[in-house]
């Protein structure tokens, strides 16, 4: 399929699906079929700074006067965030944007890759600021067998699905279907980057701000963690408008990967939990711990999940007395979300719920699915 920079036909773009519609025309913000993507677009531009209005004289200071175990937990954790910010400064723009067909969409895109682009900058300027030489930093990233473990989780189903669609915009042969459920594939690892990977390495940074020591760094990761926080509502938005129709294919290829979705968060969830194993394997922090991490871990991932596919069916949060919080969701209504969003019949969604989301553990944070009943109904069954 050939494209082009500027179609010059008279398209209703408020009519066109997000990804593989007509190209773009006329760049037009006052008519939108998706207006939470132009607000977002609007929050992100507000959002501007620049790593260079942020002191970092003192965190020198306090770097040097760290023990073995404290700059090992640092510099690990200012790599790998290197690394996540180095594939997102390039991966919206290089991966999404040429198939888009939605302007507000696009727009917000384009901000998006703008913004990642300054935190990759901001890790710079931590490194000039902080370490003597910053190449003998920057040099070891793709050295670290541990960064690296996870670098394949991060771009693997990115790279799958920019070899299939170059392979469409220069006309080959492609199956659509295929296409479209990479493309599903793909917004999903994003989404888990954005809304899962960051955060153990951003609070062991918080955790050194809230003890008055890198105190220039954690300013400069509270405004990349409040960016980030865009970018997965953004994500976030797109995954749920597929869900609500924008394209009557990926219904039928959400419905085909949600066990792949459930899988793909599980393996991040112990991919973070060895990341914190590795942080504190000489030592911790006062106030953070690898236990305290794994946990907060759990509590993010059920988060997310709970944003992407059964927030109408969540009502509540508790436990027994003995054990932690956790999110507790109707089952019936899960069942009823199944029906309605992946075309399935009664059947089929209660078997999918019972093997594939009720029996999903996640660790000591798995949400509690409960059924309503009447006290009757449970009299009946001997409870």
């Amino acid at each position: 399929m050939a494209k082009t920079v500027f179609n010059q036909s008279k398209v209703d773009f408020t009519k066109q699906p997000m990804f593989f519609g007509e190209d773009g025309g006329i760049q037009r913000y006052d008519d939108f079929k998706y207006p939470q993507f132009d607000k977002l677009n609007q929050t992100m531009i507000g959002y501007f700074w620049r790593p260079e209005e942020v002191s970092l004289q003192k965190d020198r200071a306090d770097f040097m006067n760290f023990r073995p175990e404290q700059k090992h937990i640092f510099t690990s954790n200012l790599k790998y965030q290197t690394l996540l910010d180095s594939v997102q400064g390039r991966g919206p723009s290089l991966m999404f944007l040429p198939y888009v067909s939605n302007p507000e969409l696009e727009g917000c895109i384009v901000t998006w890759d703008f913004f990642e682009t300054i935190h990759s900058r901001s890790y710079t300027h931590i490194m000039k600021n902080v370490y003597s030489d910053p190449t003998e930093v920057f040099d070891t990233i793709l050295e670290d067998k541990e960064i690296l473990k996870r670098a394949k989780s991060v771009t693997g189903e990115y790279d799958k699905f920019g070899k299939m669609a170059l392979d469409y915009a220069v006309g080959k042969k492609i199956d659509m279907i295929d296409l479209k459920k990479q493309l599903y594939l793909a917004m999903n690892t994003v989404n888990l980057l954005e809304g899962l990977r960051f955060y153990v390495s951003f609070a062991c940074t918080f955790a050194f701000g809230e003890l008055k020591l890198m105190e220039g760094s954690a300013k400069i990761l509270s405004l990349i963690a409040r960016d980030e926080a865009t970018h997965l509502n953004l994500t976030t938005h797109v995954i749920k408008a597929w869900q609500k129709g924008d394209d009557k294919d990926m219904l039928k290829i959400m419905k085909s990967c949600d066990k792949q979705v459930i899988e793909m968060f599980k393996k991040c969830i112990e991919e973070e939990k060895a990341w914190a194993r590795h942080l504190f394997k000489d030592g911790s922090i006062i106030g953070l711990n690898e236990r305290l991490l794994a946990s907060y871990v759990e509590w993010i991932a059920n988060k997310r999940l709970k944003a992407i596919g059964f927030d109408e069916a969540f009502i509540g949060y508790g436990g027994q007395a003995c054990g932690d919080k956790v999110l507790i969701y109707d089952a019936e209504k899960c069942i009823e979300i199944l029906k309605k969003r992946d075309g399935m019949d009664m059947e089929g969604a209660i078997e999918f719920f019972e093997y594939n989301v009720e029996q999903a553990y996640v660790g000591q944070d798995t949400p509690i699915f409960v059924w309503p009943m009447s006290i009757d109904e449970i009299e009946e069954l001997g409870v």
